[in-house]
């Protein structure tokens, strides 16, 4: 199957391994007519989202890249338009909140235990029983995070259904419609010498949610 990921190839090297490890096809684009022929989509981790798309000023926001966030939203509507199964790790998770209207923390005030810090930190969750993650992993994982920032309103139709207990901070969702998933941590490179969980399967769940027919005519999302 050949997956896209919308960014650019110089930052999505783990990203086109992950999907490669599993006998996919990867495709590093931003062309959105590349990516309508794609079986699903992949919105990669990278620097922070512009504040003015969710209506703030920079109140600690870093590394952004507007014109990247702007082509990786567009690349997301099309998803959605066309059904088309959407996975977003990270940065990918929160663009995925952006566009469905949530918010986001910009600096959360318990950074420190997600942050980089000379390599991923690696936390216990706790997972919402009934969702597709606790299908994958059960009640507990322990995840890997590089992050500062973080959900804080859920965007339309959103469900949180994995957090970090420490603080609440949202870990992964779900859509309860579309085929949309996203999770704050990074599957693509989790180490199994520091937890018991596999990350490709995340990468096969979405992949379980492409449809075997070509998708309908456009569905608005409400």
């Amino acid at each position: 199957m050949k997956i896209a990921i919308a960014g650019r190839k110089a930052d999505t090297e783990n990203y086109v391994a992950y999907v490669s490890r599993q006998g996919h096809t990867p495709l590093v684009t931003l062309e959105l007519s590349e990516i309508a022929r794609c079986g699903c989509l992949i919105l990669p981790g990278g620097g922070d989202i512009t504040p003015a798309f969710f209506g703030e000023k920079n109140r600690g926001s870093r590394n952004v890249d507007t014109e990247l966030d702007i082509l990786q939203l567009q690349a997301f509507d099309l998803c959605v338009e066309r059904r088309l199964p959407v996975l977003g790790i990270c940065k990918g998770l929160q663009l995925i909140n952006i566009g469905l209207g949530g918010t986001l923390y910009q600096d959360m005030p318990t950074a420190r235990l997600h942050r980089w810090e000379s390599g991923d930190q690696y936390h216990e969750t706790l997972v919402e029983k009934g969702s597709w993650l606790h299908g994958l992993y059960g009640d507990r994982a322990l995840v890997n995070s590089a992050h500062h920032q973080a959900i804080r309103e859920l965007g339309r139709g959103l469900s949180a259904v994995q957090r970090c207990p420490a603080d609440g901070c949202i870990e992964a969702v779900s859509h309860q419609e579309f085929p949309i998933l996203g999770v704050q941590w990074h599957p693509e490179r989790i180490d199994p010498r520091r937890s018991t969980i596999c990350g490709e399967k995340v990468l096969s769940w979405l992949v379980s949610l492409v449809s075997p027919v070509s998708p309908g005519p456009p569905v608005p999302l409400s």
